[in-house]
């Protein structure tokens, strides 16, 4: 018999999922937020090929917030969409595949190279919780004026400070702080700036 993880939790599961707590991502509303993404995401790339400008409401539809100036290049890979905050004047390039479980926080004036990952999902190391399909998410932040070269994959919990830049295919695992370069796997701050 499975093990009822959530026996004393009257909790939905996008109630747990919300709340930053383990969860299983079976709930109807959670597959009908993805599906939506899925589908706005879509339309934003579609509309973007033909006219960038009027790709703009899409945009906003799809994500918590996107303020003046910002721009960003299809496609994009969204779980949600509705956690994710843009900063005025960020450019993001193409293939950003933002893994909103948790809100995804990025600053002003940024950088955002190609093929960017900002994933918040985290999963149990212990193998029955992570067979049972257990999952939880902790937010990213990324401050103002930062540059996220090519590649870089920031993971679950991890801020990044103002002014920072890190180095293409660099994997941050844990925050770094304002003003440094940090490269490599994983990361590391080679200077301040």
């Amino acid at each position: 018999m499975p093990t009822d993880h959530f026996a004393n939790d009257p909790r939905t599961n996008l109630e747990r999922m919300e709340a930053g707590d383990l969860y299983i991502a079976d709930d109807p509303e959670i597959a009908h937020r993805q599906q939506r993404a899925v589908r706005l995401a879509a339309r934003y790339q579609a509309v973007y090929a033909e006219d960038a400008e009027a790709a703009q409401p899409v945009l906003a539809e799809l994500l918590g917030s996107v303020a003046a100036g910002a721009h960003v290049r299809p496609p994009l890979y969204v779980d949600y969409g509705s956690n994710i905050t843009i900063g005025a004047r960020t450019f993001v390039n193409f293939n950003l595949t933002a893994l909103d479980v948790a809100a995804i926080t990025i600053g002003e004036d940024c950088q955002i190279g190609p093929n960017v990952q900002l994933l918040t999902p985290t999963h149990p190391l212990e193998p029955g919780p992570r067979r049972d399909k257990l999952e939880a998410a902790r937010p990213i932040t990324i401050g103002d004026n930062v540059w996220l070269g090519g590649g870089v994959i920031v993971c679950p919990g991890v801020t990044v400070g103002d002014d920072s830049v890190i180095g293409a295919g660099a994997v941050v695992t844990k925050d770094v702080p304002a003003g440094v370069v940090a490269l490599g796997n994983p990361a590391r701050v080679v200077r301040s700036l």
